[in-house]
């Protein structure tokens, strides 16, 4: 679902009773292949995918939807961007892991930071002192497991190279 855009490169704005485009979101109300109710589309400007698709209201009739409305649209807005939001969030938790580790040599803090990539993933484990020193940093495969015990095997083996 594309942006309508105008000759100056500037996005149309759209309110339509099944179609609203503004401020870089596109609203579409479209016919649930699943039953006999309606379906709501929202889509970010740039994006192929919608990034939230649920239920929408049936309107009086009981057979047509309900109109978008203001109100409406700023809502999907606002959970679009929530369920957004939520995935970037756990895209970096999966992507990014930390401990805290108390030793003999002080708090260290162990990283392990994984590029994602279809042909070469790769991933770097990394520790860090209390100052925010950096201590070591090696390559690791991206199935390493980073946890408290395995970083406190690393830092114990002199930040060796895991087997």
């Amino acid at each position: 679902m594309e942006m309508q855009q105008e000759p100056n490169g500037e996005t149309t704005d759209i309110r339509e009773p099944r179609l609203w485009q503004l401020n870089g979101w596109t609203a579409k109300v479209v016919k649930n292949e699943e039953d006999d109710g309606w379906a709501v589309a929202m889509t970010q400007a740039g994006k192929s995918e919608p990034a939230l698709v649920g239920p929408w209201t049936m309107g009086r009739d009981k057979k047509n939807p309900k109109p978008l409305d203001a109100a409406a649209f700023n809502t999907l807005v606002k959970t679009a961007s929530e369920v957004i939001r939520r995935a970037e969030q756990h895209l970096h938790a999966t992507l990014h892991r930390q401990f805290e580790v108390e030793t003999d040599k002080g708090r260290i803090t162990v990283m392990l930071d994984i590029e994602p990539d279809e042909d070469n993933p790769s991933a770097t484990l990394s520790a860090q002192d209390a100052a925010g020193e950096e201590l070591a940093r090696i390559k690791v495969s991206p199935g390493f497991v980073l946890n408290r015990s395995s970083a406190l095997r690393w830092i114990e083996a002199d930040f060796a190279k895991p087997r």
